[in-house]
């Protein structure tokens, strides 16, 4: 290496100092001017070294040494400062990881001086602005700050570094800048050993209103930031809650006193960073302190009430406190309350139910504004959607009419009165709507009995107003008038004939009401949590109809790409502003079309794909030079446009596009008609009214595909006519009728398609075909072809054979079994007893290993394709709740054992079967048990997949759990732990385990299969927390066990004691009555005592096999199951 020519100086402490080449020595001696410039230098050699140049690393090490000198870390001139503080951020980086730093006062005081440089980030049109960006993408690309993790104090470095970060954000910073902050903030708090209190006041101070409202940038930067920490922050977070609001220490922190804000912008920013609060808030509902209890009330009613909200169902005991406060001593909170329920009604119409009780005793309460704010609350809901209130709400608002108060009645019956205008007389929400409030005339005229001036005079504005509005024209008027007199009741009548009566009385007053113009004023909820720009956007909207015309326009489905484009340049130019380079709501909204904008797909991009398609089909595409083959392109064009005809249907109606899709039709290749079919089935709604020429010429396409073409194409075919076709049943029908008195099985290859057809027929119209289907199934289906074996199968010892090669007898077996399947799924019910006859049917094609007519006929390779269209029946009627429940334990044992087939491919496929079932929890809970059986599976990736299987559907069901609070009412067939029973059952029967008191035997069944579940619960804190159950459950798995193995020594001294009656019988018959008796205590006295039912005992020898365990009221032995039952409770 070259070293300067320069004379070294050395330091005090007698290391030489080099100076890189042409730069002289840097000292207190020079100007400012020339110590800036020398630094340049320095500045640019550090910037290019790296941390491999070992050489130059200790060369400058006592230069590096010198730069945290005092004259530099304390120099007045600002730029000498940035420029020190570049090169020991670029010092940091290039002696990784260890600082060249020992001392930790001066590495203290090194990171406050870099930290006091990044405030000059602040002006962006600084000369120097690009250094400091340099700066701050150096310190968080190394991560320098992490260093100070080492010292004692490092808490205030840090507490400096975040609030001078959040003062410099504004809004001129792009988001390289903000990324680099949030890059240094995030890996200080998730790599540190946790956030101090004050550090976390500096994050949360730029949530409180105020700042927010100073600093936007810095507000959403904390938010960013938070969201980004969440897991790592949110233990502080509780902590900080915990000691504010429950151990009431409010000098822990400065922000004390604004936790209710700082708690609804963090629920607003991720409800997670709450976990841990919410039952402190719980707590806090309960204060003494009704002041509390209002602040608490007063926040939870903007967390439970905002549009997005889903708290009220995530945190039931929560919503339920706080339901609790309506109720409350406190009248302020109790008014508050019920303000809450406007806003909960018209934004979650879900909880109207929880709430109407609680209303209910509200609109009782001794306080007249709460009474009145009852009404407002209900009036308000129902005038934004009838649908919204219920009628025992507005039966609450019919009895305030009557209240002892005139500002309640008052608001009651005006109320009722805006409903019926706008329901009955303007029918906005139709027939419907308008009788769920056609008594409203009734009991407003009624009160005009009262004897309060102030109601007689209200019904009278009432009636001018809203029952017979007196700036109807006269024609309108006078038909309103006569219909309303028409419907009221008697009553009714006789209050509108008393009111005109009193009329030449009541002119004056009358008249100041007949010329009041009524202001309707409708009651949006607030937006609460929605964006200022979306609120302009909105308020732009309607103030500017054209703009909001090419809205409509670019939203539209039969938007052009060129319309979309010109739209989006339209809009953005009116709402851009010259006077302001940088718009952020403009940006906004750019975004926003920009994503909705349809600028690729449109009807003429379709069409342009279809003749492309078609010049692939022609041969005269240029598919070759693409590197494609044109039967490649064609199908990849068909799989393209059957994509798009889910996302974008409408722009595949035109006569053209279906046209060319008919010829698509009509090609030989399979794959390539069928996915025509379903583009049809997708997109072809309006076919039949729009394109008539295209529906009749798809009509017999589609038949003959249903008849007479693959498999596939039948379903898809069927499919299609059932959706998009009116006379769905007559089409259906003139493809069932010929194919049901065609079916031939001694011509099985062309059976096929027919059972397929048949099959989604009576699947998709169960009213229509179930019956006739059903003679089909018992004459032809079960008789004539599942009992029968036509064809003898090649007896060449294999297990499985390749699709092509399975005999057409057996596909089309294969496809009656579906068939039934498929007709048991479309009438879901079992009145006519045939699923029983089904689930004995593929019971005895699993025992008889699948040859079903044991005449030794079939190949073993089809007996495997039987086995498995046995078993996949099975499960796939388990998938309905109404035949799961007639599925005996034997029939689940056969169907369990079929992922232990000797075949590999049956076990593979069936397996896999079962996972896609039980992933998408269409399958009842005892079928996950059916994995533990593969721990005994040869194939040691066959093991594998079954433990990778029951390990993600463990965790599907807890996260399904997790995430829906619904699901607790159903624990039982839920809990992956409850599935320990089922596992227990299927083992117990397994056919190898032949040795019960077998302890090698016993622990390898523990071992090899138990094992994974108990692999899943060790990483599980829910699992823990249940452990001491699932314990229990087994220890009553095992007390069953015993209990009956002795009913089974009872039930065979009652079979001995039957024998003993029966040859008593017998000699009694052959021999005088006196020659014969039984000996006195010949019958046990157990016998007596113990006499089983047969029901009894079946209720017994199935309990824990197939569904959650028999409640004990159920079963004969009464004491025996109570921990099943506690168990049950703490689900």
């Amino acid at each position: 290496m070259d070293f300067p020519a320069t004379q070294p100086k050395p330091t005090a402490d007698g290391k030489i100092i080099y100076y890189p080449p042409g730069v002289k020595e840097i000292t207190d001696k020079i100007t400012n001017d020339e110590v800036v410039k020398r630094l340049k230098m320095v500045v640019k050699t550090f910037m290019d070294m790296d941390q491999d140049s070992e050489d130059e690393k200790q060369q400058y090490l006592p230069l590096a040494l010198h730069l945290a000198s005092e004259f530099f870390l304390r120099n007045p001139n600002k730029d000498v400062r940035l420029l020190v503080a570049c090169c020991l951020a670029d010092i940091f980086r290039i002696y990784a990881p260890e600082a060249p730093y020992t001392s930790h006062d001066k590495l203290k005081d090194i990171f406050l001086f870099i930290t006091r440089q990044l405030k000059g980030l602040e002006d962006t049109k600084s000369p120097q602005f690009n250094r400091y960006f340099y700066l701050l993408e150096n310190l968080a690309w190394v991560k320098s700050y992490n260093i100070c993790f080492e010292l004692e104090d490092c808490n205030e470095i840090f507490i400096q570094l975040f609030r001078t970060l959040f003062s410099v954000i504004n809004n001129s910073h792009n988001q390289k800048v903000q990324m680099h902050m949030l890059d240094l903030m995030s890996s200080i708090i998730m790599e540190g050993d946790g956030v101090t209190q004050e550090l976390l006041d500096s994050i949360l101070i730029n949530l409180i209103p105020a700042h927010k409202n100073l600093n936007k940038q810095a507000f959403d930067l904390a938010k960013v930031l938070l969201k980004r920490t969440v897991q790592t922050i949110e233990p502080c977070i509780a902590n900080f809650f915990n000691q504010v609001l429950v151990l009431g220490k409010s000098s822990v922190s400065d922000l004390s006193e604004h936790v209710f804000d700082l708690i609804q912008e963090l629920f607003a920013i991720d409800p997670h960073l709450l976990l841990s609060v919410m039952p402190q808030l719980e707590f806090k509902l309960k204060s003494n302190d009704g002041e509390e209890r209002l602040a608490v009330v007063r926040l939870l009613a903007k967390l439970f009430g905002s549009k997005d909200s889903d708290l009220a169902t995530q945190n039931r005991p929560l919503w339920q406190c706080f339901l609790g406060r309506f109720n409350d001593i406190h009248v302020p909170v109790r008014l508050e309350s019920v303000k809450f329920a406007s806003h909960c009604l018209m934004n979650h119409p879900d909880l109207a139910k929880d709430l109407t009780e609680y209303l209910k005793v509200r609109s009782h309460d001794p306080e007249e504004a709460i009474r009145h704010d009852v009404i407002v609350t209900i009036i308000t809901a129902g005038k934004r959607d009838l649908s919204l209130v219920n009628d025992q709400l507005l039966g609450f608002v019919r009895e305030r009419t009557l209240d002892k108060r005139w500002r309640v009645r008052k608001e009651a019956m005006m109320g009722l009165a805006q409903l019926y205008k706008k329901y009955c007389l303007h029918a906005e929400a139709g027939k419907d709507a308008a009788e769920k409030v056609s008594w409203i005339k009734d009991k407003l005229l009624h009160i005009y009995y009262q004897n309060s001036i102030d109601d007689k005079l209200l019904v009278e504005k009432i009636f001018a107003q809203y029952l017979v509005p007196h700036n109807l024209e006269t024609e309108e008027r006078m038909k309103c008038l006569y219909y309303l007199y028409a419907s009221l009741d008697p009553n009714a009548v006789k209050a509108l004939n008393e009111m005109w009566k009193c009329q030449n009385m009541l002119r004056m007053a009358n008249l100041s009401y007949v010329y009041i113009v009524f202001n309707h004023v409708e009651n949006l909820p607030d937006p609460g949590k929605a964006q200022d720009f979306v609120k302009k956007f909105n308020q732009v909207l309607g103030d500017d109809e054209k703009l909001r015309s090419q809205l409509e326009l670019l939203i539209s489905p039969t938007c052009s790409c060129k319309q979309a484009d010109i739209c989006v340049r339209e809009i953005a130019r009116k709402l851009a502003n010259p006077k302001q380079p940088t718009n952020p709501f403009l940006e906004m909204v750019k975004f926003l079309l920009e994503r909705i904008a349809p600028v690729h797909i449109d009807s003429e991009a379709i069409s342009a794909l279809v003749k492309l398609m078609n010049k692939s089909i022609e041969g005269t595409a240029d598919d070759e030079e693409e590197g494609v083959s044109p039967d490649t392109a064609i199908r990849a064009g068909l799989e393209l446009l059957k994509v798009l005809s889910f996302t974008h249907p409408t722009s595949f109606h035109s006569a053209e596009t279906y046209e060319s899709l008919l010829q698509c039709l009509r090609m030989e290749d399979d794959k390539v008609a069928e996915a025509a079919i379903q583009i049809f089935r997708n997109t072809g709604h309006k076919i039949e009214t729009d394109l008539p020429q295209i529906r009749s010429t798809l009509i017999p396409i589609l038949h003959q595909k249903a008849k007479r073409g693959t498999p596939h194409q039948a379903k898809q075919a069927v499919h299609c006519i059932h959706a998009i076709f009116s006379n769905k049943e007559v089409q259906l029908a003139q493809i069932f009728e010929p194919l049901s008195r065609s079916l031939n099985a001694d011509v099985p290859e062309q059976l096929i398609t027919p059972l397929v057809s048949l099959g989604h027929i009576s699947m998709l119209a169960p009213d229509q075909f179930a019956s006739p289907m059903k003679s089909v199934v018992a004459n032809f289906i079960v008789k004539d072809l599942l009992m029968n074996d036509r064809s003898t199968g090649e007896k060449n010892g294999k297990l499985w054979s390749p699709d092509e090669e399975v005999s057409p007898e057996v596909l089309a077996k294969v496809q009656a079994i579906k068939l039934l399947v498929r007709w048991l799924l479309g009438m879901k019910n079992n009145q006519s007893k045939s699923a029983n006859s089904t689930l004995r049917l593929l019971s005895a094609m699993l025992v008889s290993e699948g040859d079903l007519t044991e005449q030794k006929r079939i190949s073993k390779s089809d007996m495997s394709r039987l086995r498995l269209a046995a078993g996949s029946a099975i499960m796939k009627l388990a998938q309905e709740p109404c035949y799961h429940e007639i599925i005996t334990p034997e029939q689940f044992q056969l169907c369990a054992l079929v992922i232990n087939d000797e075949c590999y491919q049956v076990r593979q496929i069936f397996a896999q079967k079962l996972h896609k079932a039980l992933v998408k929890l269409l399958l009842p809970l005892e079928y996950m048990a059916i994995f533990a059986l593969c721990a005994k599976d040869p194939v040691k990736e066959r093991r594998a997949h079954a433990r990778q299987c029951l390990l993600k559907n463990i965790s599907i069901r807890r996260e399904y759990i997790k995430q829906n609070p619904m699901a607790n009412e159903k624990l039982l067939s839920l809990l992956p732990e409850y599935v320990v029973p089922y596992m227990i059952h299927l083992l117990a029967h397994d056919p190898d385990f032949t040795k019960p008191q077998d302890v090698d035997q016993l622990r390898d069944v523990k071992e090899e299969c138990l094992g994974p579940l108990r692999e899943a619960w060790a990483g599980s804190q829910l699992s823990c927390r249940r452990c001491a159950a699932v314990g229990e459950l087994c220890c009553q798995v095992r007390e069953l066990r015993e209990e009956v193995s002795r009913l089974r020594s009872i039930r065979e001294a009652e079979q001995e004691m039957d024998r003993v009656f029966s040859e008593t019988v017998q000699l009694r018959e052959s021999q005088p009555p006196t020659a014969v008796e039984l000996p006195e205590g010949s019958v046990p006295c157990e016998m007596v005592h113990h006499n089983i039912i047969e029901e009894g005992w079946k209720l017994v020898t199935a309990c824990g096999r197939r569904k959650a365990p028999t409640p004990p009221e159920d079963l004969q032995l009464k004491n025996r199951f109570s921990a099943l039952q506690d168990e049950e409770e703490m689900g």
